[in-house]
């Protein structure tokens, strides 16, 4: 109900509802570590309508996990796609979208079924996924700088 109303608001006002474009600030490639663990993460640009990424993790010299990622505007509106470790894709659709901030969610998904996003004060990139794992509530987050 809440969503429908400010999609009204939005569209009276003549304003566009957040797109791809509104995500750019996620751009650039971003590295931090972690437990011994070297991650990096990469987001291109949203130039054709999606922004593609990469994550992996490397310790001790080998890669220990990777991910593929894509962001792009579909019929339902804009969606997150989560592909670890090249497994199909699995889709989280845009719910929030504020200045540098952006929460995704697929309820339906097991775990995660929220990936949250955000730039914090200092410019560091935040990734943060949250969802139930044994009937308890857990999230995992990771924080990396800007690279490039």
């Amino acid at each position: 109900m809440l969503a429908t109303m400010v999609t009204a608001l939005l569209v009276l006002q003549g304003a566009k509802a957040p797109g791809v474009e509104g995500l750019a600030w996620m751009a650039g490639t971003w590295t931090g570590e972690k437990d011994g663990v070297q991650m990096e993460e990469v987001w291109t640009d949203a130039r054709g309508g999606a922004l593609l990424g990469l994550h992996r993790d490397v310790k001790g010299g080998r890669m220990v996990s990777w991910e593929f990622l894509r962001i792009e505007a579909t019929p339902d509106g804009v969606a997150y796609f989560a592909s670890p470790r090249s497994a199909p894709p699995t889709p989280f659709r845009l719910v929030e979208s504020a200045d540098k901030r952006a929460v995704f969610e697929n309820k339906a998904h097991d775990f995660p079924q929220r990936i949250l996003y955000w730039i914090d004060a200092a410019g560091a990139l935040h990734a943060r996924i949250e969802g139930p794992q044994d009937g308890k509530a857990v999230s995992e987050e990771w924080v990396w700088t800007r690279a490039r």
